[in-house]
């Protein structure tokens, strides 16, 4: 007789192994409410990234396969969302409305157990964090075919909130229709970023077709439910909440094209070891200033990962500079540089020390 497993035996393996999984998971949600009822004796923060970080990073670096090891860093990233829950509901603030690819970044950085709440604004979502209304803010940054997101960083002016971490996301952009059929498409919709990011695609395959801007992906998206010779350039999220079909997918001109989002809080970020800081400074405008804004970097063998110019609002040729390093604020190399830049600027202040996407 062959002892080769059956699939019933096969199954009734698994079966038991989801069992003693079921019964692991309610041990460690009881740890974890221990945790929270600690935390709130002694007033501490309910949520400390660095130590989801190394949750992260200890799991993925002692996987020995063939469960692969985005596969444990997704399933613990729910297991840790609902686990937070269970010791504090944490509202997300993010730039709305829901199916939008900063609904898509939030989910990918908090998990679906968290409480995210869709803003008319990235204002609106600085001052949901401002008033205490929500934990953390999510907003959009930057595009890696697009560029800056100036709102974004003209916020930094006004606010003191800091940045806690960053999100990558990787943007694809399908078009989506009632019928699925290119050939019923007379007009597309979608926000301006997108339909600047599919510029050739269109004029490719849609040529003399009528591009129409709307305020969101997700506002497109509705509006073609209700009309059968319009297209959309939405997320594939946005088909499956709204019943359409997708024409053509990732239509995108760049394959590698990422939407970096910036989650902004009360308070500064601990140091993980694998660092980030973002600076906004005013130079005096006075000969060589550029290159003496760089030196402190440069002769401590600091990485300066990006350096970004906006005009001072109401000051006519004078800019603002937005900086990224590689480093924390704590690091000495780090603090030393920042104030010795001081000396040559009008004001530097710190955005944030937070975690290198990865």
């Amino acid at each position: 007789m062959s002892d080769k497993p059956t699939l019933a035996n096969l199954r009734q393996e698994i079966d038991a192994i989801d069992d003693k999984i079921l019964e692991l998971l309610n041990q460690r949600a009881t740890l974890v409410m221990q945790v929270g009822a600690l935390k709130t004796q002694t007033k501490s923060d309910f949520h400390v990234p660095s130590r989801e970080r190394e949750i992260y990073e200890r799991l993925t670096a002692n996987n020995p396969g063939p469960f692969p090891s985005e596969g444990v860093r997704g399933v613990f990233r729910e297991i840790i969302s609902a686990s937070l829950a269970l010791e504090s509901p944490m509202r997300v603030a993010f730039l709305g409305p829901s199916a939008t690819f900063s609904h898509l970044a939030a989910m990918q950085q908090f998990g679906l157990s968290a409480e995210l709440s869709p803003e008319r604004s990235i204002p609106a979502v600085f001052e949901a964090v401002q008033k205490g209304e929500a934990y953390y803010g999510l907003v959009p940054v930057e595009n890696s075919t697009e560029g800056v997101i100036s709102h974004t960083l003209d916020m930094f002016m006004e606010s003191d909130l800091k940045i806690n971490a960053e999100v990558l996301l990787e943007v694809s952009h399908f078009l989506l229709s009632r019928t699925g059929r290119i050939e019923d498409v007379k007009k597309v919709y979608s926000h301006p970023q997108p339909l600047a990011q599919c510029r050739k695609w269109l004029a490719t395959n849609l040529p003399n077709i009528p591009l129409v801007d709307v305020a969101s992906t997700t506002l497109a998206a509705q509006i073609v439910t209700e009309d059968y010779t319009a297209a959309a350039i939405a997320s594939e999220y946005a088909a499956s909440l709204y019943n359409l079909k997708v024409v053509k997918a990732r239509i995108e001109d760049q394959v590698n094209n990422f939407t970096r989002f910036l989650v902004v809080g009360r308070k500064f970020a601990d140091r993980s070891g694998d660092d980030k800081t973002s600076l906004m400074f005013s130079v005096k405008d006075e000969p060589g200033i550029l290159h003496r804004m760089l030196v402190p970097f440069a002769s401590r063998g600091i990485n300066l990962t990006k350096i970004e110019s906006r005009p001072l609002k109401g000051k006519a040729w004078e800019y603002i500079f937005y900086l990224d390093l590689s480093g924390h604020i704590s690091d000495p190399q780090v603090a030393e540089a920042v104030q010795e830049l001081s000396s040559c600027c009008q004001f530097v202040k710190v955005l944030g020390s937070y975690p290198r996407a990865k």
